[in-house]
């Protein structure tokens, strides 16, 4: 169903989010239906036949992430210098650790969480 594993775990985010009551699964259609229309607006994608970009593609699943990461912030679930932070964690994590192996954040306190080691970024 997914095309990469990233695309999983951001799915289950959201749900895991809604389950605990920080916005309904409604709230979140609406919120990344805006998003997805402005984003097909923005690369030129819409037109009458697909208004939205098409389901399980990257665009569909980068649109998720920063609906979701504009939602924690509208919602003072997180800032966007903690998202920044974050990213910026991950991003040195995944730079620094053997191809083949898991990345992983760790050191400070911080959790940690293990990544899928298929760099398909590469």
């Amino acid at each position: 169903m997914f095309c990469e594993p990233w695309h999983a775990h951001v799915f289950a985010f959201a749900m895991k989010l809604s389950q605990a009551g920080h916005f309904t699964w409604s709230e979140w259609g609406e919120h990344f239906g805006a998003h997805l229309k402005r984003a097909a607006a923005v690369d030129g994608s819409a037109d009458d036949a697909r208004p939205m970009p098409k389901v399980d593609s990257a665009t569909y699943y980068e649109v998720w992430l920063d609906a979701l990461e504009s939602l924690l912030i509208q919602r003072g679930l997180a800032s966007a210098a903690d998202l920044a932070e974050l990213k910026d964690a991950w991003t040195e994590a995944y730079l620094h650790t053997p191809h083949g192996m898991p990345v992983e954040l760790g050191g400070d306190g911080d959790h940690t969480h293990a990544h899928s080691p298929d760099h398909a970024e590469d």
